[in-house]
């Protein structure tokens, strides 16, 4: 709580690393519910613009060595949940 937290995720592709390449960030909270979507890459960054962890991700990864790490500043419990890294670098999925 109070520092940020750091979420790992690395991925290896059979493919060349392309601006094709998606990493997708979703979420779901402790007490169940859907899935968010709370952070999106393609070339470049897109955090989320709304919800929770609005204003709160930070991109720290590097495509180019396999690492599709986020940070969340300023953790709460609240944020406790299932965090979900999903890469695609077309053809390789």
């Amino acid at each position: 709580i109070g520092e940020q937290a750091l979420l790992k995720c690395s991925f290896k592709s059979s493919s060349p690393i392309t601006e094709h390449l998606i990493v997708d960030w979703t979420y779901r909270p402790l007490t169940g519910g859907q899935m968010e979507t709370i952070f999106h890459y393609q070339s470049v960054p897109y955090p989320t613009t709304a919800g929770k962890f609005k204003d709160r991700i930070t991109w720290v990864g590097n495509v180019a060595r396999g690492d599709a790490s986020i940070a969340i500043q300023n953790p709460v419990t609240t944020d406790n949940g299932t965090f979900i890294c999903s890469v695609k670098n077309p053809p390789d999925v």
